[in-house]
């Protein structure tokens, strides 16, 4: 049994090298353009231009997009907390985004956050009455009919943390939550958005997730081959994950 996990992992590690080698040889076909770079981006620009009094980050449990102590309140939110969560922000609540949250912000932020929230039209609905009017919201969301979150509803999440040690052993601990994606591709958020009151709803689509499954080669080359073309077609349907920003009207 041991040896046979060993086998397994030299041939994963095999696999893995083999695909971050085709990356860092080609990486205009197999890169990843940096939606995280893009998200804070957006942020950093926000912040600037409203200089908000409070920002409320949801799902960052104790991993935090920003950090206290720049000129605003910063207010995390969870439906689980770990010690470091009353230290990373100043004021933590433990709740679904889904139930009224009794707190007011001018931004709101949230990274592969969505994809976790069973009715996102609830959780639409109760980030426009956290946001105080003119208040933006940023979010990273991954998208629904990419390969991987289509895997991830099949195998569901139990399989999911038993696989994850094996095929991506950094993500331990980190990912493996009961994923639903509801509404989540970008032109169903963008609708859900708006149809909550949301005005200057924009997205962004980010086409490349091939590192899910550099575990076996032929089907990160597979996947990698198809985010090209459907990045080429402007497919955002089955794009790999979008950032998508909407400002709450003044009035």
């Amino acid at each position: 049994m041991e040896g046979g996990t060993m086998v397994l992992k030299k041939f994963i590690g095999w696999n893995r090298d083999a695909a971050a080698w085709l990356e860092s040889r080609f990486p205009r076909i197999f890169g990843a353009p940096s939606y995280k770079a893009e998200l804070e981006h957006r942020i950093a620009d926000d912040i600037a231009h409203l200089k908000p009094s409070a920002v409320l980050e949801v799902g960052g449990i104790d991993r935090p997009l920003l950090r206290r102590g720049l000129g605003f309140s910063y207010i995390g939110l969870d439906i689980e907390e770990k010690p470091d969560c009353y230290s990373v922000y100043d004021r933590f609540l433990v709740q679904s985004i889904e139930q009224p949250v009794d707190v007011e912000a001018d931004m709101l932020v949230s990274i592969t956050l969505m994809e976790h929230v069973p009715d996102n039209r609830a959780a639409a609905r109760s980030m426009f009455f956290v946001l105080r009017p003119g208040g933006v919201m940023h979010h990273y969301i991954p998208s629904k009919w990419h390969p991987y979150s289509i895997a991830l509803r099949i195998v569901g999440p139990a399989v999911q943390k038993w696989l994850i040690p094996h095929l991506r052993p950094s993500a331990v601990g980190v990912t493996g939550y009961p994923a639903f994606f509801d509404h989540c591709s970008p032109s169903d958020m963008t609708g859900l958005f708006r149809n909550q009151g949301f005005e200057q709803v924009d997205v962004i689509s980010f086409y490349r997730a091939s590192d899910y499954f550099a575990f076996f080669l032929p089907a990160y080359l597979c996947v990698a081959l198809f985010e090209n073309l459907c990045a080429a077609l402007n497919w955002s349907i089955f794009c790999s994950g979008f950032v998508i920003s909407a400002t709450k009207p003044t009035r």
